[in-house]
């Protein structure tokens, strides 16, 4: 090979190598299927959470709450398609698309209904479902985003399709036995007690499950 020639090959090679870079780490800044992430509240910058606590009030499910604290392993969530429908691991989630929360540590998925919420009275917000992570279509909640896809790096809203109420945080501090954590409920037009955004995680993309790898930040 000619001196020109492995200029040009080495040139091509190059270009490709930088735009596979560049696809990928495109890839790399969406919310995907299967990804297992806390999700942080931009007004109050507390972290969806979950635990084996029933509600005293309301329909008595377990409680869903936001708290301050970064490390808890109360606040992982995964990424599913709604019930009856399977959306491929790594796949990119749409603005638009109805997904499910799986509570990691519970197995059981974040729900909203008809029943009051227990501080502020807005509408209840809590987990249900089997032990096998099956519930019912008022686990389905809807995303509610600008573009294409939900982005890492950019708030989105979670609206409840059953209700059209939103997943918000009233602001509104529980005592024991979970103290100084905040309710979460769901409401109408919420503000940014509304706004979402993808905190600490694991993310799963589609080139990298053939690579057994992934994308991550501290969980």
């Amino acid at each position: 090979m000619t001196k020109s020639l492995e200029a040009i090959f080495y040139l091509v090679l190059t270009a490709l190598v930088c735009n596979f870079a560049g696809t990928e780490a495109a890839r790399a800044k969406y919310v995907t299927c299967g990804s297992v992430l806390k999700l942080l509240n931009v007004a109050y910058q507390m972290r969806l959470h979950s635990h084996d606590v029933k509600y005293g009030t309301g329909s008595g499910q377990q409680s869903v709450t936001a708290t301050e604290i970064q490390e808890d392993v109360n606040s992982h969530w995964v990424i599913k398609s709604k019930t009856g429908r399977h959306c491929e691991r790594g796949a990119p989630i749409s603005c638009g698309d109805i997904i499910r929360l799986q509570h990691v540590t519970t197995k059981k998925n974040l729900h909203s209904h008809h029943f009051s919420s227990p501080l502020s009275g807005n509408q209840e917000v809590s987990c249900y479902g089997d032990d096998h992570g099956e519930g019912d279509t008022g686990d389905h909640w809807e995303v509610i985003c600008s573009g294409d896809h939900w982005h890492r790096d950019t708030a989105v809203k979670l609206k409840h399709v059953d209700t059209d109420m939103y997943l918000a945080v009233s602001g509104r501090t529980f005592g024991r036995p979970i103290n100084g954590q905040m309710e979460v409920m769901a409401m109408t037009q919420p503000r940014g007690e509304g706004d979402w955004k993808a905190a600490e995680g694991i993310y799963i993309h589609g080139n990298e499950l053939k690579e057994h790898s992934h994308a991550h930040t501290e969980l």
